[in-house]
């Protein structure tokens, strides 16, 4: 058993949390979302997460989860269900594999959550066959994990990890401003889909940064 309100652990309520500022902050980012999807995508990133985050909301509020992988296969089936292009199966798959590796229990150390995370991240890559460098949502998550990783391995807090994750995650959004994309529909661009940021790896630094708030 666990004591959900020791900060050094991930607990049920910082899932919530988690959640709740992530819903928050794709709303006020909405509009900036879909500006960036509408010069390389379909235009309709910002209004797609914020109907899925609505939904996901609701989902947890209503069934009340008890453990983390009850909560995250909920809030993952939700997103796939919800959410329309490519974003709902890749956060979706993200929340799912996380959920699975996070396992029947009320909290994680920092250990357990890097683990979580990664397991994320191996859905979201085999989901997407993509990997850093093609512009994707995977250039913020998979640089911000490795901060995590490398911060919970020298010692630092789980509040200090998740900072770390965030701002990694915001350089890694900010580099893929001036590269070409690889993946999805900015490919059929080729070098026109140049000079704009990927909004998923705009999206997905969101989610890092209300980690952060959530664990501070």
């Amino acid at each position: 058993m666990v004591d959900s309100d020791d900060s050094s652990l991930f607990t049920l309520d910082t899932a919530k949390d988690w959640l709740d500022r992530f819903d928050a902050a794709v709303h006020e980012h909405k509009a900036h979302l879909t500006e960036l999807d509408s010069a390389i995508g379909d235009a309709d990133h910002g209004s797609n997460m914020a109907r899925g985050v609505t939904a996901v909301n609701q989902a947890v509020a209503g069934a009340a989860p008890d453990t983390l992988d009850e909560m995250f296969k909920l809030v993952g089936m939700t997103l796939v269900s919800s959410v329309g292009g490519a974003s709902g199966p890749l956060y979706g798959t993200f929340f799912l594999r996380f959920g699975v590796d996070a396992g029947a229990t009320e909290s994680l150390d920092g250990a357990g959550l890097a683990a979580a995370l990664q397991a994320g991240l191996g859905g979201v890559a085999a989901r997407g066959k993509a990997e850093q460098g093609d512009k994707t949502m995977i250039d913020a998550m998979a640089p911000a994990l490795e901060s995590f990783a490398a911060a919970i391995e020298a010692g630092d807090s789980l509040r200090d990890a998740a900072r770390a994750a965030a701002e990694a995650a915001a350089k890694g959004r900010d580099a893929t401003e001036p590269w070409e994309a690889r993946k999805g529909r900015a490919s059929y661009l080729g070098e026109r889909s140049a000079g704009h940021i990927d909004p998923g790896a705009a999206s997905t630094t969101l989610l890092f940064e209300a980690l952060a708030a959530a664990q501070s």
